[in-house]
């Protein structure tokens, strides 16, 4: 049984919170983690849209990594 590693060129993230804070905090996070596997921010798109049931924001953000290898 053989074993082969092949480096990550594309990871993309999806985040979702209640505050616009806790989303920052959630996205720094995980840039943290994810520079440790060699890849960085390429992209991040986000919005913000209203929970019909509670109508409260919901803040939503998606995150393009990239290998920072090339």
């Amino acid at each position: 049984m053989g074993i082969q590693l092949q480096p990550l060129g594309d990871k993309i993230e999806f985040f979702q919170s209640a505050s616009l804070q806790e989303l920052e905090s959630k996205i720094n996070k995980q840039v943290e983690h994810n520079q440790d596997i060699l890849l960085s921010v390429h992209h991040v798109q986000h919005h913000v849209h209203y929970d019909p049931s509670t109508s409260q924001p919901v803040y939503t953000a998606v995150v393009h990594f990239k290998s920072k290898q090339k």
